[in-house]
């Protein structure tokens, strides 16, 4: 148990709260638009056996990595850093680390703020038949004219930052324990509907044909680092997120069983996020995508053709906002805490200027893929920029450095005070991931990164 007093800045009474906080900041866009894409085109099965090991073998420990530093910290990212160090005997220069995860978390936040104002065009102009009986090419154009329009755009992303606001105002318990209670059961709701009209309307033999044959021959190399990347990308890790819940969780849960729990629960989601839209895609004679193309482009179509398709449609792209809401505020949240620790503010303050940051860095983003906006760069560098940034460079370079802190920085009696509630033998796979396993492949993801991009 830790000998630190009760987090200032809150805490949460029950483990579901901390279960469901971690459930909603570990469902990403990479879970939406990315994972049942790759599961498809590098071999199906032997590309999900390779992911969920890697998963297992280095996501997972890297979280608790975090949560750790969370438990024994309970204050904000910065000063959990702080202390943790400090009982270690370690160089200050380390609370370098919580100041870099909150900034790839920003641009992060930018980013999944542009996607969020798509979205939510998407699902007002889904419901009001924008999409019924279109062509490919028709919504196409559109997407291509949406990217241009920001007096319809601003609007959006601007009340979807209020929104991410209202929540961070609201505290740890009546801000993000509320979210968390409400978002998670409805994204649930959400996908099961998706899943039956998807079931019922769609090419589901072909579908799961593509997401889970075992296609050893389009497995190679490349499918390994790309599961890998996969891997590094999910759960919200390096990003302060896991400090930052695991100071806000309640004191002794055991957080090993904990973080598998949400590992399994986040790929689930993922595949059933594959089933809802492959299904679709198979049955209305299309090519299999991911990314925007996937979400705003082929989906749009399929749904569209389809009886009944435009009300789901605008689910869909319902239950997407919903996944970048949760992830938003799950990521600013350290950022929040460590203003206002850092800087003395009070939380309506430090939102403010959170909320200010992030608001611009995403106006900019918008711009950027603005034909007449674009300048002189070229169209959606800026975004396409802070993405690559974040997600390719930024990330995998923090949880680089938060592993190096946790496994050859932190003492052992540090760590496992914490996971006291594992066996032995539990804690001592867990040090070795961490220390042996995750070091070089965190590596491998950035140096690949920066090589093949």
């Amino acid at each position: 148990m830790s000998h630190f007093p009760d987090n200032p800045l809150g805490e949460w009474r029950w483990r579901t709260t901390f279960l469901l906080a971690l459930a909603s900041a570990a469902v990403g866009m990479g879970s939406v638009w990315r994972f049942s894409y790759l599961a498809g085109v590098y071999g199906g099965a032997p590309f999900v056996l390779t992911y969920l090991l890697c998963l297992f073998l280095l996501a997972i420990p890297v979280l608790i990595a975090e949560l750790v530093i969370g438990g024994q910290g309970r204050s904000g990212v910065v000063e959990s850093v702080g202390r943790v160090v400090e009982r270690s005997a370690l160089s200050r220069i380390w609370l370098l680390w919580p100041w870099l995860a909150c900034l790839t978390g920003l641009l992060l936040v930018a980013c999944y703020t542009v996607i969020a104002g798509w979205s939510l065009a998407y699902a007002a102009d889904s419901v009001n038949g924008a999409f019924t009986a279109a062509s490919a090419k028709d919504v196409g154009d559109y997407f291509a004219a949406l990217l241009g329009d920001g007096v319809q755009l601003m609007p959006l992303q601007t009340g979807f930052l209020v929104v991410v606001a209202l929540f961070l105002l609201g505290g740890v318990r009546l801000g993000l324990g509320l979210l968390v209670w409400l978002l998670v059961p409805a994204l649930l709701a959400a996908l099961v509907l998706l899943l039956e009209f998807s079931f019922a309307e769609g090419e589901l033999r072909q579908a799961g044909d593509f997401l889970f044959a075992f296609q050893l021959l389009d497995f190679n190399r490349e499918a390994g680092l790309v599961a890998l990347s996969q891997a590094f990308y999910t759960l919200g890790i390096g990003v302060g997120t896991g400090v930052c819940f695991g100071a806000y969780a309640p004191r002794r849960v055991p957080l090993g069983r904990s973080v598998v729990a949400v590992a399994l629960f986040d790929v689930v989601v993922a595949m059933s996020v594959g089933l809802v839209a492959f299904p679709l895609i198979f049955a209305s004679h299309q090519l299999p995508s991911m990314g925007p193309e996937l979400l705003f482009i082929s989906l749009p179509y399929a749904y569209g053709n389809l009886p009944g398709g435009d009300i789901y449609s605008g689910l869909f792209f319902g239950l997407v906002s919903l996944v970048a809401l949760g992830s938003c505020v799950a990521i600013l949240e350290p950022l929040v805490g460590a203003l206002m620790q850092q800087f003395r503010l009070r939380r309506f303050t430090a939102v403010v200027i959170v909320g200010a940051l992030a608001w611009w860095l995403a106006w900019q983003g918008m711009r950027s893929l603005d034909p007449g906006e674009a300048g002189e760069w070229g169209r959606g560098v800026l975004f396409h920029g802070m993405d690559w940034l974040a997600g390719a460079v930024l990330l995998p370079l923090s949880t680089l450095l938060l592993v190096l802190l946790v496994g050859w920085g932190l003492r052992l009696r540090v760590l496992r005070r914490q996971l006291s509630r594992e066996p032995r033998w539990i804690f001592s796979l867990w040090y070795g991931l961490v220390r042996y396993i995750a070091p070089p492949a965190a590596l491998l993801v950035l140096v690949a990164a920066l090589l093949l991009y």
